[in-house]
């Protein structure tokens, strides 16, 4: 029952309000009762109450607790496979980064292998060069010794040439 059912409460009110005069909600002061108009709390009744909550809500509750045990263990499976793509992306980064070192590495074997050519040709060039050096200067050696030889012939004719005293006898 509530305060306004309750007829000795009706009662005392319209006692206080005096004869003749009707209660309104404004004259029963908010104070006015309140100790007397709590119940008596049954603590059986309490504790069923609580059992019966408890039993009605508990079953949702613990399917919540496996649904959110279970929602967490396949996040951690999808971390774990998102971190197995992100390690394979990597991967084919370094691949990539693999791949451009295998073209530059081969750029620059294509230099060395022009460099090397370069150098062939240049110490062939040297050789003829240096073989046409010896021949040259065998040559001028040779035309010198023959110029020598002409000079001593020169020389030699300009002394059979020149006048010699006759000998006397």
């Amino acid at each position: 029952m509530s305060v306004a059912e309750r007829p000795e409460e009706k009662e005392a009110a319209a006692a206080a309000a005096g004869p003749g005069r009707s209660l309104g909600p404004s004259d029963v002061s908010p104070d006015e009762g309140v100790v007397e108009d709590l119940p008596l709390i049954d603590e059986k009744a309490v504790e069923q109450l609580t059992e019966g909550l408890i039993s009605y809500y508990l079953p949702d509750l613990q399917r919540s607790k496996s649904a959110l045990q279970e929602l967490t263990q396949n996040q951690v499976v999808l971390l774990e496979t998102l971190e197995q793509e992100i390690s394979k992306f990597k991967e084919c980064n370094s691949i990539l980064d693999i791949d451009a070192l295998f073209s530059e590495a081969k750029h620059y074997h294509n230099k060395l292998v022009n460099i090397r050519n370069e150098m062939m040709m240049l110490h062939e060039k040297t050789s003829k060069l240096k073989k046409r050096a010896l021949k040259l200067q065998q040559k001028r050696q040779k035309e010198e010794l023959e110029r020598e030889q002409q000079r001593e012939k020169e020389l030699e004719r300009e002394k059979q040439l020149t006048a010699k005293p006759a000998r006397r006898t």
